[in-house]
C-alpha cells in the first residue's frame, strides 16, 4: 500500500490512527506484543483483534492474522488504524423502524440510514416507487401526525444519511443551514484510479442538463451555472482503485459522481458519469456507484446542540472493500 498521507512518527496522532518506528530497543518483539504496550492497543487481546480486522499496517502493507506472531526489526513502521472503514467485526445496529434504520429521531427531526435502491423522495411521475419520505409519512400518520419534510436527498443508489424535519420551524433552520453550507457533508466513495495529490479540492462550474438529466461543465455563457466544491482525502489504494474520503461544500445533485469522473476517476459501478468506453464499469462489477453519504453534522434546531450521525457502511460496499483488500494481500 502506498503511504501517501503518513507523516507522523513515534506514536504520533494521525488522521486514521496511530502510527510508530520500532526502535532497537523493541526489535524482536511479536507484532501483536509490540501493540499491546500501554500507548498503543493496550492488550494482547486488543492488538490480536486488531490484526484480525485489517486495523494495522507494517511498512505500509496491511497484516493478517498469521502475522501476530512476526517479529518486528527496528526501523519497521506500525500503524494501527483506529477507525478504518469497512473492518468493524460487530457493528452496532441502528434502531430499525418501518423497514428503515433510523440513526436519530426527536420531536424536531429524524436521520435516516437510507439504503441503496430506495428513494429519498417519490420521483415525478413514478408515484410507484418506494421512497423514504413515503415510509416516514406512514410511519408518522400514526405515531401523532406529524409530517415529515425533506431537507436534503441523496441519489437512489447513493446509500447512507439523510436527513428529515418533523415540522416547518425545523425544516426552515435546518434549510438555512445548508444554504450558509454550513453542516459537515462527508462521504466515501471508490473511484477509478488514485488521485493526485492525495489530498485536495475539486472546483468546478456546473449546470444541469434538462436534456440528459446530468450535470455537465459549464462554458461562458451558461447563466444558471453553479460553483461546485468539495474536498477530497485519499484514505486507502488498491490496484486501480481507491477508497477516498470526499466533504462536500456544496451539495449539487450528482456532484461528487461528475467531478470526479471529470478527472479521470469515475465511481466504482456507476454507469452515467463515465468514459465513453465504459471501462470503469467493467473494471470491478458493482451493481451501483459506489458512493457512502457517510456522516453529517448540523446545529440542532431547537437548542443549538451540535449533531453528528454517522452510518455504518452497507454490506455490498464493506464486502467490496474486503475483496480488494483480500486481493491486495
Amino acid at each position: 500500500m502506498r503511504r501517501s498521507d503518513e507523516t507522523a512518527r513515534d506514536g504520533g496522532e494521525r488522521a486514521g490512527g496511530r502510527e510508530w518506528t520500532v526502535d532497537p530497543a523493541a526489535a524482536g518483539q511479536r507484532l501483536d506484543k509490540f501493540l499491546a504496550a500501554e500507548g498503543r492497543a493496550g492488550s494482547r487481546s486488543r492488538a490480536s483483534d486488531a490484526i484480525e480486522r485489517g486495523r494495522v499496517f507494517v511498512n505500509g502493507v496491511e497484516a493478517g492474522a498469521a502475522d501476530r506472531a512476526r517479529l518486528v526489526a527496528a526501523g519497521d513502521v506500525i500503524r494501527f488504524w483506529i477507525d478504518r472503514p469497512g473492518s468493524a467485526a460487530r457493528p452496532r445496529r441502528p434502531l430499525t423502524r418501518d423497514g428503515l434504520e433510523i440513526l436519530h429521531a426527536d420531536d424536531d427531526l429524524v436521520v435516516v440510514n437510507k439504503p441503496a435502491g430506495l428513494l429519498t423522495v417519490p420521483l415525478d411521475g413514478d408515484s410507484e416507487a418506494p421512497s423514504v419520505l413515503d415510509l416516514l409519512e406512514q410511519r408518522y400518520r400514526s405515531h401523532g401526525g406529524r409530517e415529515p419534510l425533506v431537507v436534503h436527498r441523496i441519489d437512489r443508489d447513493t446509500s447512507g444519511v439523510v436527513l428529515f424535519a418533523l415540522h416547518q420551524r425545523a425544516r426552515g433552520a435546518l434549510a438555512a443551514q445548508f444554504a450558509d453550507r454550513t453542516p459537515e457533508r462527508v462521504y466515501l466513495a471508490l473511484v477509478q484510479g488514485r488521485p493526485e495529490p492525495a489530498a485536495g479540492t475539486w472546483q468546478d462550474r456546473l449546470i444541469w442538463d434538462e436534456d440528459t438529466c446530468m450535470q455537465r461543465p459549464a462554458h461562458g455563457g451558461d447563466r444558471d451555472a453553479v460553483d461546485a466544491i468539495g474536498h477530497y482525502r485519499l484514505v486507502e489504494a488498491f490496484a486501480g482503485v481507491s477508497l477516498v474520503e470526499i466533504r462536500l461544500e456544496t451539495g449539487r445533485q450528482g456532484q461528487i459522481r461528475v467531478q470526479a469522473q471529470l478527472r479521470g476517476h469515475a465511481l466504482v459501478g456507476d454507469r452515467r458519469y463515465v468514459d465513453r468506453t465504459g471501462a470503469a464499469t467493467r473494471a470491478i462489477p458493482f451493481p451501483r456507484q459506489a458512493l457512502h453519504a457517510h456522516r453529517l453534522g448540523f446545529t440542532h434546531p431547537a437548542d443549538g446542540r451540535r449533531l453528528e450521525v454517522t452510518a455504518p457502511l452497507p454490506a455490498d460496499f464493506s464486502a467490496l472493500l474486503q475483496e480488494l483488500r483480500s486481493r491486495r494481500a
